[in-house]
């Protein structure tokens, strides 16, 4: 069994889709957009170019023919072998689809539609829904972390704006991807992964760097630095504690940062007895950055105490905005149990006692991963057009009487710029002005292939 068969990436119901439209239909045109929540009202789209140098690139053969029909027909349902065999012969397999989105990076409203996909060849007319498992999980789950880390960007950008000399270089390093563990698999963290290194650069979370590489032509998107876990740290037992430091300094610190986990037995007396005292010269003499990491605790007062605590053993200086900044051969790093609310608390805590927000950096894991689902931002897919045998198109929309919401838009649509930002209008009404919907993808041509650097460009 190939579970890489692409007639079977999509819901049962799909299969008997060719049988319940109206005769002679011979196009239909379907849009994604986010419907969004009432405080989550920007989408910053991303991802959809994975699925197309994956999934579509990959064409339908005879032999997924034949595999699904047996499968489909056993399951219950009906199975269109002369047209999955029509788009083999026709088209070497390759679904005659096209697709138009807007670039990948642009934040938009709810509302405004991210992507556009119509069938190229009258006889698949029923292709453009049978895709919309496919196309709409693409689409929504790196779009979603994306806008998720957009949000957590946008709290720590005005700190370090307001209280580190240099901003710019300090941000994208400021949150770390810890997220590979709490994925579902090795696809989830590499498309999530890849969404993260849209805003920030320091992850852990290597499928998201090869994702990256492989879709967007990154060579290296983001940066990693040694770092401990407990299991190297405990192994030395209590009494050996402070060599277990030690060693992390000896081996790493002269080349970089290097990251100690530091509460496998007390984070205070760690911090206060073991690197403020037996370690504190040997850390400020050795060229690197020791990132201490307190894992447990009150997520908010632990890190803040930690701060202070490496303030009075290693001291200080006032950078140009009046702020602390901790002696440059120590910072912290917060990961545990964090959560966007934690992350604000502890850096207005900081502030108020005096201290620059580049003495600390934050990491999260699952709950950039994975604490989300397609309801987070409401992406659906809608049909919006269907055309006749005479090619003219005719609008196809629905209008719930008892959820208004669910509302959906009627006829082919277009993306342009207006006072108030990129808003839909109908593209029978675009006239001269710029569609921002452009054509990515057609029979199996990816017809736009954007770099991570583009992405992040735009994303900014």
């Amino acid at each position: 069994m190939d579970f890489g068969n692409p007639i079977l990436n999509t819901d049962s119901y799909k299969f008997g889709h060719f049988l319940q439209y109206p005769p002679g239909t011979r196009a239909i045109s379907s849009y994604i957009e986010t419907r969004g929540q009432p405080d989550e009202a920007d989408v910053l789209f991303f991802g959809l170019q994975m699925f197309l140098k994956d999934y579509l690139a990959r064409p339908v053969t005879r032999a997924d023919v034949d595999e699904a029909e047996a499968i489909v027909t056993a399951h219950g349902q009906p199975f269109d072998r002369d047209g999955w065999l029509h788009i083999v012969e026709r088209f070497g397999g390759y679904l005659p689809l096209r697709i138009e989105a807007l670039p990948e990076g642009t934040l938009v409203r709810r509302g405004v539609p991210l992507v556009q996909v119509v069938n190229t060849d009258p006889r698949c007319f029923w292709l453009t829904s049978h895709i919309e498992t496919a196309l709409l999980r693409a689409v929504w789950y790196p779009s979603t972390v994306a806008s998720q880390i957009r949000k957590l960007k946008r709290i720590l950008q005005p700190m370090l704006e307001k209280t580190a000399d240099n901003p710019e270089a300090v941000l994208p390093f400021s949150l770390h991807d810890f997220g590979a563990r709490g994925a579902t698999s090795m696809e989830q963290a590499g498309l999530g992964g890849a969404a993260h290194l849209v805003h920030f650069r320091a992850t852990d979370t290597m499928t998201g760097i090869l994702y990256a590489r492989r879709y967007y032509d990154a060579a290296m998107a983001g940066l990693s630095m040694p770092a401990s876990e407990h299991s190297t740290m405990t192994t030395w037992r209590v009494g050996g504690e402070t060599r277990a430091y030690a060693n992390m300094v000896d081996h790493f610190a002269a080349k970089g940062s290097v990251s100690v986990v530091s509460d496998s037995f007390d984070i205070n007396y760690a911090v206060t007895e073991i690197w403020g005292k037996e370690l504190r010269e040997k850390v400020k003499a050795s060229g690197g950055r020791v990132v201490i990491r307190p894992d447990s605790g009150d997520p908010i007062e632990t890190p803040v105490h930690v701060v202070r605590q490496l303030d009075y053993h290693f001291g200080s200086t006032l950078n140009g905005k009046g702020y602390k900044v901790l002696h440059p051969s120590v910072r912290v790093l917060q990961g545990d149990g964090l959560s966007s609310a934690d992350m604000g608390q502890i850096l207005g805590r900081l502030e108020a006692f005096g201290f620059s927000a580049e003495n600390i950096s934050f990491a999260m894991g699952s709950g950039i991963l994975q604490k989300v689902n397609r309801d987070t931002y409401s992406f659906a897919m809608k049909a919006n057009g269907r055309m006749d045998d005479k090619g003219r198109w005719h609008d196809v929309f629905k209008r719930p009487a008892t959820m208004n919401v669910k509302a959906s838009k009627a006829g082919r649509q277009a993306v342009v710029n207006t006072a108030l930002g990129l808003e839909a209008v109908r593209l029978a009404d675009l006239g001269d002005r710029h569609n921002h919907l452009i054509p990515i993808w057609e029979n199996g041509r990816l017809l736009k292939d954007w770099s991570l650097a583009e992405v992040r460009e735009r994303a900014r």
